[in-house]
């Protein structure tokens, strides 16, 4: 079988022990991105299996029209929104897709190492320190401040759990069902949304991104925050309304932003408005990039692609596909 890995942005999935598997199998692997339909159509073009990188790379009808030899698209993590089921079932095209689960885990560290790097300006002070100076700044410490955890999930709670841990004052918001579970996990739910976001310190995002949560952090939202709050986002840019983000760091509420995730990824050449301030921690959304993340990612894809070739494919999102072939 002839297999195609997208997006393989650091260059991983060569060095994972689940590649091991594929040893029967023809396998090349992109490591950059192609957003043109017609460019991609050709690149995937000539083989019968594709790797979906998470939300890489969108999978539309305009592209799924284009292809000629693709069976089965073997989709990682939980995220779909970006393929149409519809156009690949009509193409005969199989789209598998299981998620492992897992804790979260490496993304509530990077929303601490995000925290952290921001209120003691790391990034600045590492700088600095290259460049011969010392100690430049004064930072800002954790005790008795509010953290606000909006998603009080499996990633959330973990965040929670640290601000715990370093004597702030954890609060959470969420749906109103959410109220009972927020209390008995030890928090506070303060009695309108507005009160979260005006009181908290540092905002963390960790709501799961679809088509109902798309903007549901507003510009109105934003302007609430103090002048020396800090939010962070480290789940999906989508989450915030287009254009707030920046346009309320420039007017001073919030007074700093971390952020892990974009509207368009990758980010290439510096190109985003949020890396030219001063007041924003950037990186490129390691949030899940550890190695034992990928081995799940990639490893719950590989068990897919193995069961179709071998005549069972299982994990079928789109199963209609099935009869019509």
């Amino acid at each position: 079988m002839k297999i195609i890995v997208l997006d393989d942005w650091s260059g991983s999935f060569k060095t994972l022990p689940c590649y091991a598997r594929l040893k029967d199998h023809e396998v090349t692997v992109y490591s950059d991105s192609e957003k043109d339909p017609a460019k991609l159509a050709a690149r995937i073009n000539g083989h019968e299996a594709l790797i979906l990188t998470q939300e890489r790379s969108a999978f539309p009808r305009e592209l799924i029209e284009r292809l000629t030899t693709l069976k089965i698209v073997a989709q990682t993590g939980s995220h779909r929104h970006h393929i149409d089921f519809d156009a690949c079932t009509e193409k005969g095209i199989i789209v598998t897709s299981y998620n492992r689960g897992g804790s979260g885990v490496s993304t509530a560290e990077l929303t601490w190492a995000l925290i952290l790097a921001s209120l003691r300006h790391i990034p600045r002070e590492v700088e600095q320190l290259k460049q011969g100076a010392w100690q430049t700044t004064l930072g800002t410490g954790l005790r008795g401040l509010t953290l606000g955890v909006y998603g009080l999930g499996g990633i959330g709670s973990a965040v929670a759990q640290v601000g715990k841990a370093f004597n702030m004052n954890v609060t959470c918001w969420g749906r109103e069902s959410s109220r009972a579970r927020i209390a008995a996990a030890g928090y506070t739910m303060p009695a309108t949304r507005e009160a979260f976001f005006r009181e908290a310190d540092i905002v963390s995002l960790h709501i799961f991104a679809n088509e109902e949560t798309r903007g549901i952090v507003t510009a109105a939202d934003l302007a609430l925050m103090k002048p020396t709050s800090l939010l962070v986002n480290t789940s999906r840019a989508r989450l915030i309304e287009p254009g707030a983000l920046f346009t309320a760091l420039q007017q001073g509420r919030p007074g700093r932003a971390a952020v892990d995730v974009y509207e368009t990824e990758p980010v290439l050449n510096g190109d985003h408005p949020l890396l030219k301030m001063p007041n924003v921690i950037c990186t490129p959304h390691l949030g899940y990039a550890v190695t034992s993340t990928f081995e799940n990612l990639y490893g719950a894809a590989i068990d897919n692609l193995l069961a179709y070739a071998a005549g069972v494919p299982v994990n079928v999102v789109n199963a209609e596909v099935l009869t019509r072939r």
